[in-house]
């Protein structure tokens, strides 16, 4: 059973923030599922999961300090990709893809998006 229906980040540039989570997210296999209008879009697999809204009280958006999303890579391979597509992007590099040492196979990459946003990917399976 999943935990989760969806996790939303925030975004002051819907324009730019569309682009960058096209090429970023597609390196994992997710793809925009839905547009809404000029309030945000949503990226999934077959179903909505991750969110990029701009904030409903219309004060800027921010990032939250602590807070990272994490997305399943299907293999370490995506996470190099993920990670160089986000630099490509734009992004700012948090941690380059390797292993992490704090479950077995850990294998990752961290970025921060175009508004600050802390993203990791992850994947677990030997390599």
């Amino acid at each position: 059973m999943a935990v989760y229906t969806h996790v939303t980040v925030g975004t002051n540039d819907l324009a730019k923030a569309r682009e960058f989570y096209d090429s970023v997210l597609g390196t994992i296999g997710l793809k925009r599922v839905a547009d809404l209008a000029e309030n945000g879009s949503i990226w999934g697999d077959g179903a909505p999961s991750f969110f990029v809204l701009k904030p409903a009280d219309g004060q800027p958006a921010t990032i939250g300090n602590g807070v990272t999303i994490s997305f399943e890579a299907p293999n370490r391979r995506s996470i190099h990709a993920f990670h160089d597509a986000a630099l490509t992007a734009g992004a700012r590099s948090e941690g380059a893809a390797g292993p992490r040492s704090w479950a077995p196979h850990a294998y990752a990459a961290y970025v921060r998006d175009l508004d600050g946003n802390k993203l990791a990917v992850y994947c677990f399976a030997p390599e």
